[in-house]
């Protein structure tokens, strides 16, 4: 083990060359990699604010600071700057302040407030808690947040007085809540994120909500007098987590009124500019594995709900009012792609952009963020396979991109060309989407080795977005081909829930059929077949070894292997038990084990290498450990990688993704003929 390390680490320096005249990407190029993010534009349509991400080698750190341009790309000049993280830009009403969040002064990130003319900007309060959701009131008066509150509670075992002097281990930590730790955030501590308000001049947060249970981000009602928030309040909310309703809360004497009753989750509360309508998203809960979000509207008085995406079929994010209330925008992913949509309130709808994304930079999932003006005017993320997000914005007729932030990087730095490909399932003719990616300066008269690259979720989506694994994997040679199999979101309900019950399994002829169709290009050397994915994808890797041989080795990454002890000691144990599986685990092991890649160890003879994070709390590294001592019980050449320090994302530090990405690609080339 100790000369695979030393081989990973020479391979980390032995792939950087100090010169910028080499044309392939460099891992050590993943510290240069910048992106837009949460990009808000002004009431009057007239300036972008946008978080500029970045990366420092020296300390390891994913960073940020806050840019203004003028919306005809103009004056792109930065608000904050520094070392640090500001993030979370929210205008006022009147489009002269500007509130965020930073950790500017010191390392506790706090909320302040900036004057736009004069960049003045100063913390609006001093509290040991970060806020988050946080809204202005339309007067501009006031802000509303949430933050989490510690409770105080007396442990339930009760130890002896030490000794004077005496040094003890620290007392034991009492448990009794079904959801105790979370990816991410490690134990989770005793206390719930509450309601508050603040004078926009500063000063001591007012707390509004008391219970026991989380509240979710609270939105102003238009005459300020009330807010709305979206929280799962009912007793058994620890055993049904996604049935969430709406509520509404008096500022006047804080009474909090349900205002939805359906099972299912009801999220997303904004309330239109001319009246109290109220629109979110939701729907009825089935206990499926894929379920779309559609969009409600609700008169606040009568407490009515109707749906008016009818059979809009995909799931509808991030809804925002135009401002005469007579329709919402939103973005959805479809076939690959972000696309930015308006709906009126009687469900006709229109696609106003695509190619939104860009904000995933590992791996090329579709994510996008997107604000409106009160005229209408977009500014959202704008991501393709050739540049991670930048700005874009869209004034009703046309869109225009505003930033270039990589454009010094790839003016010396040759990417790999991604080509959409399509194929039938070989299972049952069902189309399936992918993208094939080619070296820099790639010859098809050459024979290239193949990456086989899946994604997590399971229910999630890749797309036509850039990714700086991918990236990376083509710029050592190989040709990678990533793909959407049936469970992928972007292709409807029923596309959706062909893994119901049901996963891992015919996803594994629809991966192997677009091998095949890969091949069938007449580029690739069959007899270097590699297979990577992480999560959800290292869930389908660990099944692929236990059903082929074909793969010259695969790196199976952050998995489940055995259900029967994932969803017991995974972070959200009521979701995964009941949503995942028709009965928990004691009533019916049959599907656990079946549908368990630790079952098929026994067909294994792929080399395999294991990679987690070591403070995974979504697929617990336990999961890899399993499936590591198993292949090596079995005598397969078999080798296991912990990311210290790293969760179920891994690149929480800049470091970290670069370690993923050789460790995979110095498995590779051992075997590589």
């Amino acid at each position: 083990m100790k000369k695979l390390l030393l081989f990973f680490f020479l391979f980390i320096i032995s792939s950087h060359s100090f010169s910028q005249e080499s044309s392939a990407l460099e891992l050590l190029d993943i510290y240069d990699y910048e992106y837009v993010s949460d990009p808000q534009i002004s009431p009057d349509g007239e300036k972008v604010i946008y978080v500029r991400n970045f990366k420092d080698i020296m300390t390891d750190k994913n960073l940020s600071n806050l840019w203004i341009v003028n919306a005809d790309g103009s004056q792109n000049r930065p608000l904050t700057t520094g070392n640090q993280n500001d993030h979370s830009p929210r205008w006022s009403k009147d489009g002269k302040r500007i509130i965020f969040l930073s950790n500017m002064q010191d390392d506790k990130t706090k909320l302040f407030l900036m004057w736009v003319d004069s960049k003045e900007s100063f913390p609006l309060m001093n509290t040991s808690q970060t806020p988050g959701g946080i809204s202005w009131s339309n007067d501009g008066k006031k802000l509303a947040f949430t933050m989490f509150v510690p409770q105080k509670s007396e442990s339930f075992i009760k130890m002896p007085a030490k000794p004077e002097g005496a040094k003890w281990n620290d007392g034991p930590v009492f448990i009794d809540d079904l959801k105790y730790r979370g990816d991410g955030n490690g134990y989770l501590k005793d206390g719930n994120r509450q309601i508050f308000t603040i004078s926009a001049n500063g000063g001591s947060p007012r707390q509004l909500t008391f219970s026991d249970k989380d509240h979710g981000a609270p939105v102003w009602s238009a005459n300020d007098k009330k807010l709305f928030f979206s929280a799962n309040l009912h007793e058994n909310s620890d055993l049904e987590p996604a049935n969430s309703e709406l509520y509404e809360l008096d500022l006047e004497n804080l009474n909090v009124n349900v205002l939805t009753e359906r099972f299912g989750p009801d999220t997303n509360p904004q309330v239109s500019p001319n009246e109290n309508t109220i629109a979110f998203l939701g729907y009825d809960d089935e206990y499926l594995g894929y379920n779309i979000n559609h969009l409600y509207i609700m008169d606040a008085k009568s407490n009515e709900p109707k749906m008016i995406s009818g059979d809009f079929d995909r799931s509808i994010q991030d809804i925002h009012w135009d401002s005469k209330g007579s329709g919402l925008y939103f973005h959805y992913d479809d076939h690959g792609k972000t696309k930015l949509g308006y709906m009126d309130i009687k469900g006709n709808t229109k696609v106003l952009a695509e190619d939104l994304g860009g904000l995933s930079l590992g791996r090329p999932y579709n994510s996008a963020s997107f604000s409106v003006s009160e005229a209408g005017d977009l500014a959202y993320t704008i991501g393709t396979t050739m540049h991670p997000a930048d700005l874009a914005v869209h004034d009703g007729r046309k869109s225009k991109r505003l930033t270039n932030l990589n454009e010094d990087l790839f003016s010396y730095r040759k990417l790999g060309n991604v080509e959409e490909l399509t194929w039938k399932s070989s299972f049952d003719g069902k189309e399936i989407q992918g993208w094939l990616v080619t070296p820099p300066d790639f010859d098809p008269d050459k024979k290239y080795p193949f990456i086989l690259e899946i994604h997590g979720g399971p229910f999630a989506s890749y797309g036509s977005v850039f990714s700086a694994e991918i990236q990376a994997f083509a710029a050592a040679g190989y040709v990678v081909l990533y793909s959407n199999p049936r469970g992928s979101s972007g292709y409807g309900k029923d596309f959706g829930n062909l893994i119901h019950h049901d996963y891992p399994n015919h996803d594994y002829e629809d991966l192997m059929s677009g091998v095949d169709a890969a091949i069938g290009k007449g580029f690739i050397d069959e007899d270097n077949l590699f297979v990577t994915g992480g999560s959800g994808g290292g869930v389908l890797t660990a099944w692929i070894v236990g059903k082929t041989d074909r793969f010259k080795a695969a790196v199976v990454a952050k998995p489940v292997i055995n259900w029967y002890s994932f969803v017991l000691y995974a972070d959200n144990p009521a979701f995964f038990s009941k949503y995942w599986f028709p009965n928990k685990p004691w009533e019916d092991p049959e599907p656990y084990l079946k549908r368990s890649p630790l079952s098929y160890v026994g067909n294994v003879t792929t080399p395999t290498m294991l990679l987690t994070g070591e403070e995974d709390y979504r697929t617990p590294i336990a999961e890899s450990e399993q499936f590591y001592t198993a292949l090596k019980l079995e005598g397969v050449e078999s080798a296991m990688v912990r990311i210290p320090g790293a969760s179920h994302g891994i690149a929480n530090k800049p470091s970290n993704l670069i370690a993923k990405i050789a460790s995979i690609l110095a498995w590779f080339d051992k075997y590589k003929e």
